[in-house]
Parts: C-alpha cells; structure tokens; sequence
C-alpha cells in the first residue's frame, strides 16, 4: 500500500544529514556515473520490490526501474534550504503509462516514473511532499492532493503516451509549487526519492531516470514575489508546437499553475 512508502519516507527524515557547503548545483542523483552513493531503498510492507538497475546507452548509464506488481522506491536524505536550491532538475523516460493506472483514486495510484520533493516540518505527521509524475490519467499541468495523504501533492509534468519511449527533461521551481499547493513558505527539504510502482493496478511498468540535480538561485527573488502569484519561473513549454494547451480541470488545487521550465531531448538522445 501506498501510504506505505509515504509513512517510510517521512520517518527517515528524523535522521537528516546536513547539505555540503553552498555551490551552484547539488549533485543528487549521480545516475550517469552508475553512482547510487547516498540512495537507500525504501520498501513498502507487504509489496514485492521494484528493479532498480544501471544499463549503458550512449556511451552513459541510465537507471532502468522496472516493476512487475511491485511498488519501492530509492531514497536520498539530505537537509538543503529550499530558498538557496529552490530548483530541481531531472531527465526521465517511460516505456508506456500503467494502463489500469488512475492516480486520482488509491485502486489505480500507480506510475511508471515519479519524483519526490519531500519536506521536513518538524513533526511526524507534518511533513510534506511534491510528487512529480509521469499522468496516466492526470492531464499535463493538472495538481492533485495524494488519495493517500493529504500532506502529499501530485503535478503532472508528462502525461499519457504521446512522448512514451522519449527522454524528456524538467526544471521545477518546487520552492513556489510548494507555495501554490500548500498557501506558505516551503520548510527545508529532507529527501529526494523516485519510485515506478505498479502494485495497485498488478501490472507491469519500465521507467528510466538521468541525473538528478538541485540548482541555487538570487535569494531577492523571493523578497519581492507575492506568494500567490508563482510565475517567477516561465511556464513549462508544450514539447511540440502543435500540442494545444490543456485547459485547467476544475479541481485544480488553488487554481494555480505552479512555475516551470521544460526541455524535451531528442528521441534519439540519451540523457
């Protein structure tokens, strides 16, 4: 289950490590390298565990997770302010979306390729997390609050198959989705973690996951900026000129778009 994995995540945050000292760009997920240095696997009870594994394409590694019925994730616990790294950046791949897959009820909460922002608050049951995932049936840009908790937000970067099999890239400015989603300022974050898992809908999924980062940013920024006005970052770029734009779903929460930028790679481009 589920909340399984949110319970796991949010308890390793009680034994952070501090950040090394300030720099431009916080390596996290050195997957390139075939480094998983500082990741720890984080089971979910009762749930058969995800592969994760390294494979050599284009002269570099790729992390190939692949789940059969299976639901875990990796883990990097760290503690970086929020408003000196407000970005994260991340290259990912699917095979194809869960096709039982429905993330906005727990029966269908599964996803071929998703990324944690999680957020440490003090207690237990405070902290909170930034899902980022690859829709099954979300729309691109869509916001939804986790069927399993209401301290986790899903938003939609890709969705459905039209880019299945293609690398694409993200740069999130999850200091202001964190803002939009949650109405006050984001807390230190306490932990990056991805996770393909497909054991609610017993089916099988294949996504691949390049380097992750975390980018510094001017700290004036967030002197002047309303903080329900979060369009400090250009909004996310559709990946062909002919994609129309989504409409807004109606239960988008807040009403708010959060910040992005998006660059997809070429299909024939490896991360």
């Amino acid at each position: 289950m589920k909340i399984y994995l949110t319970i796991g995540i949010f308890a390793l945050l009680f034994s952070l490590t501090g950040a090394t000292a300030a720099q431009q760009e916080l390596h996290v997920g050195n997957f390139e390298n075939g480094d998983l240095t500082g990741w720890k696997e984080q089971t979910i009870w009762n749930s058969n565990k995800t592969s994760y594994s390294f494979l050599q394409k284009n002269g570099k590694k790729i992390l190939m997770a692949k789940s059969n019925n299976s639901a875990s994730g990796l883990i990097h616990k760290m503690e970086v302010d929020s408003k000196t790294y407000p970005f994260i950046k991340w290259s990912w791949k699917i095979d194809h979306t869960v096709k039982k897959g429905n993330e906005r009820v727990k029966e269908g909460h599964d996803f071929a390729a998703r990324v944690y922002v999680v957020f440490s608050r003090g207690l237990f049951s405070r902290t909170r997390a930034i899902e980022y995932v690859w829709g099954n049936v979300m729309h691109k840009g869509e916001i939804l609050r986790s069927p399993y908790s209401s301290n986790a937000v899903m938003i939609a970067v890709d969705s459905g198959e039209e880019l299945a099999g293609q690398w694409t890239s993200h740069k999130r400015n999850y200091y202001e989705d964190y803002r939009a989603a949650f109405g006050e300022e984001a807390p230190k974050l306490g932990a990056v973690a991805i996770m393909t898992d497909s054991d609610n809908s017993h089916e099988s999924a294949v996504g691949y996951y390049g380097d992750i980062s975390l980018l510094s940013s001017d700290k004036e920024e967030f002197k002047t900026k309303d903080p329900k006005n979060n369009e400090a970052a250009p909004k996310e770029q559709p990946h062909k000129d002919s994609t129309p734009k989504e409409t807004a779903p109606k239960d988008q929460l807040n009403s708010v778009q959060p910040a992005t930028t998006a660059t997809p790679h070429s299909p024939k481009t490896a991360p």
